[in-house]
């Protein structure tokens, strides 16, 4: 338009960005309400998830440095294939892993 300025314009770019942040706040809304509604038709509290997710993980043996007692018992198994270790140093060592179960 001849004779149109910036100023013109800024009440339909005020406009248009306030319906943007509308909708992504709408988005958001809706975003968290379904989750929250499937965390509780799984029986889970969506308030405490992360807590209970992570409990879980550092009380599992995902974390730990330590291989498992599975392969363990197949590494004292490899050692007694290979004459590194005696039948009964094998008998002890798989009697010792099985206790910390």
């Amino acid at each position: 338009m001849p004779g149109s300025t910036t100023a013109d314009f800024m009440p339909i770019i005020f406009w248009i960005i306030c319906g943007i942040i509308a909708v992504v706040f709408v988005f958001g809304i809706v975003s968290v309400v379904a989750n929250v509604r499937r965390a509780r038709r799984a029986g889970h509290n969506p308030l405490t998830m992360q807590t209970d997710i992570a409990t879980k993980l550092l009380d599992s043996d995902a974390l730990s440095s330590q291989p498992s007692v599975e392969a363990r018992l197949e590494k004292i198994e490899q050692l007694r294939a290979a004459g590194t270790i005696s039948n009964n140093e094998y008998d002890a060592a798989r009697a010792r892993l099985l206790t910390q179960l």
